[in-house]
């Protein structure tokens, strides 16, 4: 595993479920930035994931241009978009837009989607999860070639996310193309599969120490002290962003205020 020169950073993700209100969300992101976070995210799904399953539910792309709007400092993105769900030029220049209108605030998140029901129910054809990571690998191109063709071009380089761990194919896209690699893992998969990645960019002639690693630790139903130890573990493994997930309708951010003292105390 490669040495990587990023600093530790504190993500939050806002899962745009079970909140009636949308204003309850709008109060949650405004709340995370004053907490001092470094990247707010949402979701792209239109389900809940947990919880009632047909509880409220709002949509990403629309929240995102309006998290750009609201928030003066931190970075925004989904954490991740689903590639199936929207033509690849067109989420290219939906990503100009929020980019533009935040300041260059924006991170590509993407993936290759998962969540059946979302399929099944919106009209997209699921196929298999080999088909759905080949989508992905084809659309990542078309998506940079269409950021060069617009017109304004984006503020900057936007950086992409790419979220999932696959060892044969998803983490080859995160080798050819990612700036941030995602993965909801522990400490020991992680390591194994940071492992991988590297094997996978001295395949493509990546530098490894350029992909900055990203996870997640869980703020529901657990104690502050044990997302701390993850988030610690995770730090010592390799991992630079650290992002706390935060489900509605309460959007209790005692977690993330605490992991947020803790990367100011390192």
């Amino acid at each position: 595993m490669s040495s990587r020169d990023f600093p530790l950073r504190i993500g939050v993700q806002l899962q745009p479920q079970q909140a009636p209100e949308y204003k309850l969300i709008r109060d949650a992101v405004r709340r995370a930035e004053d907490t001092g976070v470094d990247v707010a995210f949402n979701w792209d799904h239109f389900f809940p994931l947990y919880g009632d399953p047909d509880g409220a539910h709002f949509e990403c792309w629309t929240m995102l241009g309006a998290w750009a709007e609201q928030t003066s400092n931190v970075e925004i993105g989904a954490l991740v978009t689903c590639n199936s769900y929207r033509n690849p030029e067109l989420l290219a220049d939906m990503a100009r837009t929020v980019d533009h209108i935040s300041d260059g605030r924006l991170i590509l998140g993407i993936g290759s989607g998962w969540f059946e029901r979302d399929y099944d129910e919106y009209g997209y054809e699921f196929g298999t999860a080999g088909s759905r990571l080949d989508d992905l690998g084809r659309a990542l191109p078309r998506i940079a070639d269409r950021l060069g063709k617009l017109n304004p071009k984006p503020t900057r380089d936007i950086p992409v996310l790419i979220g999932g761990g696959g060892e044969k194919k998803t983490l080859r896209h995160v080798a050819e193309h990612a700036d941030i690699w995602h993965y909801f893992v522990d400490e020991e998969a992680y390591r194994r599969k940071s492992a991988i990645l590297d094997e996978h960019c001295a395949a493509v002639g990546r530098d490894p120490a350029t992909i900055e690693h990203s996870a997640a630790v869980e703020a529901r139903g657990g104690s502050i002290d044990a997302a701390l130890r993850e988030a610690v573990a995770l730090r010592d493994a390799g991992v630079t962003l650290i992002t706390v997930g935060v489900g509605g309708p309460d959007y209790d951010l005692s977690t993330l205020d605490a992991v947020c003292r803790w990367r100011d105390a390192n």
